[in-house]
């Protein structure tokens, strides 16, 4: 039985409000230290909204999350960056540059963090090597098809060695080839010791693995 203690991620009666609408509900959860846990439920559920909150692209309206035991709702604006190297996260519809080489896209993460040229050049060849991209390392991202421009996503938010990855839907639009390529690769990113949480309602890619589930269904838990 795991404790308290080794959880990773906290959530503690989180909602979420648009105007009137909730769309997260009463939300209490932890997700503890190299756990892969999927989120699922219907379009709509609040899968989306529950990543955002945790990576600073929204708000909360009421709770608190604990990320690494950093409460969000007291992150200051020059402590965000620290809370960011945390995590790598991975978009549905990738969010590359598209005036960016694949090398370049990968690279920034590192520039941002005022690593050594050298460092950069070595790291970012041997993950785009990992994820069967680093022959298309100078290419852009619309010359790309969905399943490459997913692995260069894949492979910037794993660059930086984050403790956590941030998964939304991430094999949502690909075929089941580039969608098993793209589990096969976080599947070894949690075997490494991240912590992985991927938003899906990809019921094969679930029944696959061994993780836990949450099901979402109206901004609510309504089952694990």
């Amino acid at each position: 039985m795991k404790c308290h203690d080794d959880a990773l991620i906290r959530l503690f009666h989180v909602y979420k409000r648009y105007g009137a609408k909730n769309a997260l509900f009463d939300i209490s959860l932890d997700i503890f230290k190299n756990e892969f846990l999927f989120l699922t439920g219907p379009s709509g559920a609040g899968k989306s909204t529950l990543l955002k909150l945790l990576y600073l692209g929204e708000s909360l309206s009421e709770g608190q999350i604990l990320i690494d035991r950093m409460n969000l709702a007291r992150v200051s604006r020059k402590r965000a960056p620290e809370l960011r190297r945390k995590l790598g996260i991975i978009f549905q519809d990738y969010k590359l540059i598209p005036t960016k080489t694949v090398y370049e896209n990968v690279s920034l993460v590192l520039e941002a963090r005022g690593m050594s040229h050298k460092f950069i050049q070595k790291k970012v060849h041997s993950v785009l090597r990992t994820v069967g991209m680093e022959k298309r390392k100078k290419s852009f991202p619309p010359g790309l098809s969905g399943g490459e421009q997913q692995k260069v996503a894949v492979a910037r938010a794993v660059v930086g060695e984050p403790k956590i990855i941030l998964a939304d839907e991430p094999t949502g639009s690909l075929d089941a080839d580039s969608a098993g390529t793209i589990f096969d690769l976080l599947t070894n990113i949690h075997a490494r010791g991240a912590t992985v949480l991927v938003a899906t309602h990809d019921a094969e890619l679930i029944r696959s693995a061994k993780g836990r589930v949450i099901q979402l269904k109206e901004g609510k838990v309504v089952a694990e």
